[in-house]
């Protein structure tokens, strides 16, 4: 299916790693130019030349997301370079552990800024060039919002309000015929899950504990399957649908997992 994606502008936060560049490959796939903005100057190069290895093309900015000017910064930079924005992807994110027997205040509110502040600033930045694209945009989530997880509340309050925002911002831009919508994701396997699970005493047999409560094959979702939602999102195969929460995740948010 063409998806009408050939020569798009599209931001994808975090777009250097994991799911966020499983995204990046599948736009450049489609023929579009993704934008990787993400903090680290040399994974954003390793991205681009893997992108075009694969005959695809790709930009980058680097950007602290952080911090609330480098959002602004980074937009402003992908104008300057591109002359329009057709769409962003907001990924940028890590499950960082801060619980509430394990956090803090400090470590609360910067656990808030590094998964959701960005989300809402990106957003806000690129809205004007969005207005003119009538692009869209998707949110990648986490269903630690759905399901908790444990020693995670920052993280499952920030996909709570990845979740609310994608709602509030199909409702307010409807008038802009600007669409959003969100990709939900359980269990994939990226190289921060990777380094995550190797923490664990026994990662191989948490592995096999893990996929085996995962209904659908008994196994993980891939950065490509996240991806090919995200894009098709994105694209205007999808022109009547907004609003939506879409949980790619071989059904572990939803069904019995005793399946």
């Amino acid at each position: 299916m063409n998806l009408n994606l050939t020569d798009k502008i599209i931001i994808v936060t975090g777009g250097a790693k994991g799911i966020g560049l499983g995204i990046c490959k599948v736009l450049a796939g489609e023929g579009a130019i993704p934008v990787i903005v993400g903090r680290s100057k040399a994974d954003n190069e390793n991205a681009i030349r893997e992108i075009e290895a694969e005959g695809g093309r790709a930009l980058a900015v680097s950007a602290e997301l952080t911090n609330p000017e480098a959002c602004k910064d980074a937009v402003d930079q992908v104008v300057a370079l591109c002359g329009r924005i057709d769409g962003l992807i907001n990924n940028a994110g890590v499950n960082d552990g801060v619980g509430l027997e394990s956090g803090d205040y400090e470590k609360f509110m910067s656990s808030i800024h590094k998964n959701l502040v960005h989300y809402y600033l990106m957003a806000q930045h690129a809205l004007p060039e969005l207005k003119k694209t009538k692009g869209a945009i998707v949110n990648i989530g986490s269903k630690t919002a759905d399901t908790g997880q444990g020693n995670t509340s920052a993280y499952a309050a920030s996909n709570g309000g990845r979740n609310a925002l994608t709602r509030e911002w199909a409702v307010e831009l409807l008038k802009y015929g600007i669409r959003v919508n969100a990709v939900i994701v359980a269990e994939c396997y990226t190289p921060l899950y990777d380094a995550w699970i190797n923490t664990l005493e026994n990662p191989e047999q948490k592995l096999k504990e893990i996929t085996a409560k995962i209904p659908f094959e008994n196994r993980m979702t891939t950065a490509e399957e996240i991806a090919n939602m995200a894009v098709f999102l994105l694209s205007d195969r999808s022109s009547h649908t907004t609003g939506q929460l879409i949980h790619v995740d071989g059904g572990y948010t939803h069904l019995d997992r005793s399946l």
